[in-house]
């Protein structure tokens, strides 16, 4: 088996990076890539990650010639021309548009659950800033409600870039935020994503934290 050619700044907690793991696996190019750990918060930097991306975000890729890609979305498009595959991304025409809307809905839900996270997690209570962490939550219902009302027939045709965006968001809601009881509100949504989290690739990269 020949070298990764290619290195994955990796945290497993990270939904973002999960969402890469995913497809790699997906793909059949998890060989390919190293996985390189990196412990980091908006206030604890990964000095070098921020060598290689200025914004100091997982995930980043560096490819065999030394270039390095972020964020996730620009990962997951590079890695899906990859491979020999069926793509999880339409090349083309208005189904591309479509699904990375419904990627880039998932990804809000993540940035508003990532962003509470962090609030709980690296402020003093007393510091808590009580509306903008409602904010937060209401943007995450709402996204919720549009998957749930207009969005399931769509998730369930394919395990795409879409699908797999909002399966990883939902597992992120899942491990930081259980108190948020989404299945309540979202019954297909769930039954949906209870099918989806025993693929090979869902499993495979749940965060062991």
């Amino acid at each position: 088996m020949s070298a990764p050619s290619m290195t994955l700044f990796h945290n497993p907690a990270s939904p973002f990076v999960r969402k890469v793991m995913v497809l790699l696996h997906e793909t059949g190019q998890l060989n390919r890539v190293a996985l390189q750990p990196s412990q980091l918060s908006p206030v604890s930097p990964d000095a070098a990650l921020n060598q290689d991306n200025p914004l100091g975000k997982i995930p980043a890729l560096r490819l065999a010639d030394g270039t390095v890609l972020y964020d996730s979305r620009v990962i997951l498009e590079y890695l899906d021309q990859q491979h020999v595959g069926n793509p999880l991304i339409p090349r083309e025409g208005s189904a591309r548009w479509r699904r990375l809307t419904l990627a880039a809905l998932a990804d809000g839900i993540l940035e508003a659950a990532v962003m509470i996270r962090y609030e709980l997690a690296l402020r003093a209570p007393e510091k808590h800033w009580a509306q903008w962490l409602d904010a937060q939550r209401e943007k995450i219902r709402r996204a919720l409600a549009v998957l749930e009302a207009d969005n399931i027939a769509e998730l369930s045709c394919h395990f795409d870039v879409a699908a797999i965006s909002v399966a990883c968001a939902l597992g992120y809601l899942d491990l930081r935020h259980p108190d948020l009881q989404w299945r309540d509100a979202q019954p297909q949504l769930a039954a949906w994503y209870a099918d989806v989290s025993q693929r090979p690739s869902m499993q495979a990269s749940v965060p062991q934290v």
